[in-house]
């Protein structure tokens, strides 16, 4: 079985350094999904119902735009108040460095204890790590209060998390707008593939084969879309 990243000294200090910030992956394939999943259930509902396709690219619109929006306003919202904790945090951990430098020491090895650290090692450890405040920090924030080791980025992820909705969200409707015949039929084939699509970039973290986690997203959105079919059947005037 191939590896799936190199391990020389290069290639071990490109990945490191790629971590040290958030990637947007994550929030793309997470508005992509959700975009998807809800303008598609709204175009198979509605399309159930037998209302006229201006209804659906209507409400199809309505819903990649304001539920886009309010998507990205929740995200930026939570992300935000993850990144104040964390600036709130580092700058207690930072006074207390200061003010009780003993006890922050011993805060620092008891952690690198539960490491499996121990002697003298653990000792130099302690003292190269605090050599280094940021580094020192950092870590405090990680392993005692569970924060990300990065900073989050608000405005990023809900712009992110927008343009997914809005791209993957215009793909069931847009059958409609160009006014195709059997417009639900060419609904129904790319928003599979935009299912199948995403959960192919979704396994990029996942040890889940790409043609296994795309199934999964297009089951997902598959079912989602069902129940707003039959649905729209069960109130059919």
């Amino acid at each position: 079985m191939a590896l799936e990243h190199g391990h020389s000294p290069e290639e071990v200090a490109e990945r490191l350094d790629a971590h040290t910030d958030s990637t947007p992956l994550r929030d793309a394939v997470f508005g992509g999904i959700d975009g998807t999943v809800t303008t598609f259930a709204i175009v198979a509902g509605v399309q159930g119902a037998g209302l006229a396709p201006g209804i659906i690219v209507a409400l199809g619109l309505a819903n990649v735009l304001a539920d886009g929006f309010s998507m990205a306003a929740g995200n930026y919202a939570g992300t935000k108040a993850v990144a104040d904790d964390r600036s709130r945090l580092w700058d207690v951990e930072k006074k207390h460095i200061r003010t009780n430098r003993e006890g922050e020491l011993e805060e620092l090895d008891q952690i690198l204890a539960r490491k499996g650290l121990s002697g003298e090692v653990r000792k130099n450890a302690v003292a190269m790590i605090s050599d280094d405040e940021d580094q020192w920090i950092s870590l405090m924030l990680a392993e005692e209060y569970g924060l990300p080791a990065t900073d989050a980025r608000p405005l990023r992820a809900a712009l992110v998390i927008f343009m997914a909705f809005v791209a993957a969200g215009m793909f069931p409707i847009l059958p409609y707008m160009l006014g195709l015949p059997s417009a639900f039929g060419w609904s129904i084939a790319i928003s599979g593939l935009t299912f199948f699509g995403i959960g192919t970039i979704k396994s990029s973290w996942s040890l889940t084969h790409w043609w296994r986690s795309g199934f999964e997203t297009l089951l997902i959105g598959g079912t989602a879309a069902t129940l707003a079919f039959v649905v729209g059947r069960l109130v059919h005037p």
